[in-house]
């Protein structure tokens, strides 16, 4: 294999898109925005530009492993099999490296819809995104890192019992106590003193630690919730589980910490490991029940190459399905009506899609409605890492709440909350974004919802998006936990902690609901059904499970079900969500992946 890496000092790459005068539409933004852009770019701290993966032109015939897909789980699969000298590896991914921008945390809003987004649109939808004609945006990066590339990099690992019931399900191995050792591996956590080492670890690649700003107003509201009883934790990954806190995130000292950051970068000088970009793989070739290598598509150009180990599909809960079923695996049925070649019949390709929801509460305070980014905040980042453009703002304020539908130590409702975001501005001081009053979002979601939805083939043809039908809300108890959501938010309202600045809801009555009295419960109901919010967690269309459930499609060492040399290891094997975001998780069951392979091959 060619050292075609070895060493080779990448400064000089030509960084890609998207750049922050794109992703900030308006003429008034666009000369602050390219000046950051171009000081951002300059920045080695921030930009990375000199420690990234150099992509391969052309592949070599055949490697031991190909990984389809460089994003949240892929990045780390490839760094962990390409730890063996001997082993060579191809990393392939749809689209491009992560830009300089996707480095502020501040500007993770922007990236969604933009140039290294699917863009992706659920259809038909019965329950959900009724305003916008049943058809809810999904949004998925297309970079290597993936969605930890553009995400709001909290890092929260869900609970004991979401462990726990996977591997009730026959799924050996995966308990909590199981899967515990494999966060502990990534984790780099930079405020060990503080949370202590029973639950966090230093000394992997991934960085952990709280952004190194939080709005003042994080400590009002943190007071509103333990004014209105619901607790406080101090790490809601630790031993107190439920109540107000802010997060840690995937980030260092203020920059982003993506998957690809923390575990690509630093294999950049292995010659065993290859990366190719803008490549979208369009087959996996099977003979004789064998996995034996991939056709891809590069620059319009198809390509092959054949694998002598596995082939391991990290492409998310919507690619990996669509790939399988392009493939000959699926449903019998399904794939013959698209005249598919049935390489196994596995019903459960596409099944049990599912994706946590949620419903925009919006309040109005007693401050004007400024830009928070300005030309004091973009110098006080570039020259530290801090200040506003270090952190996602008021989304690090997360509430972790039960519904009436679980038990207090079980939470199954988030609150997270909106504000003091520098993203997009003009850059002078005090700009004004509107003559009202500075708006504060509450995002309130249900984190364990029992609808299920599917992915399907649209075409036989690897270009066409496959048919992505969420079902949200169609079961009734969704509705009910969202409901409960809301009316925990308004209750934070009336605490005298948010009462002192004028703490005011500002959704407007919905006419769709005008039947029902506003702020009712029965209006709260049809409302989350008109303007449906999509979590973007979305998980389970490769489901984990024994072979003895027909609806599983890889087992517990995420081999899939009647095809040797192919596993799949991404958010789509996750059998049920997890209780909070999916970031954490998902490179958790990469880790694993990485681990049964290298046990297998007797690594």
């Amino acid at each position: 294999m060619t050292s075609e890496y070895s060493e080779l000092n990448t400064c000089n790459a030509s960084l890609s898109g998207p750049y922050l005068q794109d992703l900030c539409s308006g003429s008034a933004f666009i000369l602050f925005m390219t000046i950051l852009e171009t000081y951002i770019q300059a920045s080695e701290l921030i930009s990375g530009k000199c420690e990234r993966m150099i992509p391969v032109d052309n592949t070599e015939t055949v490697y031991d492993y190909v990984i389809v897909g460089g994003g949240g789980a892929g990045a780390v699969v490839a760094a962990r099999l390409s730890e063996i000298s001997n082993w060579t590896v191809l990393l392939l991914e749809a689209g491009e490296d992560e830009s300089a921008a996707m480095q502020i945390p501040s500007f993770d809003e922007p990236l969604l819809g933009s140039e290294i987004d699917w863009n992706y649109y659920t259809t038909n939808e019965s329950h959900a995104c009724l305003s916008t004609n049943g058809s809810c945006i999904w949004s998925s990066a297309k970079c290597l890192g993936g969605n930890t590339a553009h995400n709001g990099m909290i890092y929260l690992r869900g609970y004991k019992q979401d462990y726990d019931e996977w591997a009730s399900m026959g799924n050996e191995g995966w308990s909590w106590e199981e899967v515990m050792p494999f966060f502990l591996k990534s984790e780099d956590n930079g405020e060990i003193e503080r949370v202590g080492s029973e639950y966090h670890s230093t000394g992997g690649p991934l960085s952990v630690e709280r952004f190194p700003y939080i709005p003042s107003f994080s400590q009002s509201i943190i007071a509103a919730g333990i004014e209105a009883g619901y607790g406080y934790s101090d790490d809601l990954n630790g031993d107190v589980v439920k109540g107000v806190s802010i997060i840690q995130a995937t980030n260092k000292h203020g920059v982003r910490r993506s998957s690809s950051r923390a575990f690509l970068w630093p294999a950049r000088n292995r010659s065993n490991l290859h990366v190719s970009l803008n490549s979208l793989v369009t087959k996996i070739v099977i003979e004789d029940g064998q996995a034996v290598g991939v056709e891809y598509d590069k620059n319009g150009t198809s390509n092959s190459v054949n694998v002598s180990k596995e082939v391991i599909v990290c492409a998310g809960s919507i690619r990996s399905p669509h790939l399988l079923m392009l493939s000959g695996i699926g449903p019998k049925a399904h794939l013959d009506s698209f005249g598919i070649e049935v390489v196994h019949d596995l019903p459960g390709v596409g099944e049990n899609l599912h994706d946590q929801v949620s419903h925009a509460v919006n309040f109005t305070i007693n401050e004007p409605d400024i830009f928070d980014n300005d030309w004091v905040a973009a110098s006080e980042y570039l020259a530290s890492q801090s200040g506003p453009l270090s952190s996602i703002g008021l989304s690090q304020v997360v509430m972790a709440l039960p519904s009436s539908l679980t038990t207090s130590d079980y939470p199954d409702i988030q609150l997270f909350f909106e504000a003091y975001v520098a993203s997009c501005a003009p850059g002078e001081k005090g700009a004004l974004k509107s003559s009202g009053k500075r708006s504060v979002g509450v995002g309130v979601g249900f984190m364990r919802p029992k609808s299920r939805g599917r992915i399907s083939l649209a075409s036989k043809d690897p270009f066409v998006y496959p048919v992505i039908w969420s079902n949200y809300l169609d079961d009734s108890r969704d509705v009910t936990a969202l409901v409960e959501a809301i009316q925990l938010t308004l209750a934070l309202a009336n605490t005298s902690a948010l009462k002192a600045h004028n703490f005011t809801l500002s959704n407007p009555p919905l006419e769709a609901c005008s039947n029902y009295t506003f702020r009712s419960d029965e209006y709260w109901a049809c409302a989350v059904q008109q303007d449906t919010l999509p979590e973007w967690h979305d998980v389970g269309s490769c489901k984990m499970g024994p072979a003895s459930d027909s609806m599983a499609v890889v087992d517990h060492q995420l081999r899939v079900h009647g095809v040797k040399g192919l596993r799949v290891a991404d958010a789509s094997i996750m059998p049920k969500v997890t209780s909070a975001n999916t970031g954490a998780p998902t490179i958790m069951i990469a880790e694993r992946a990485a681990d049964f392979i290298k046990n297998y091959w007797g690594r």
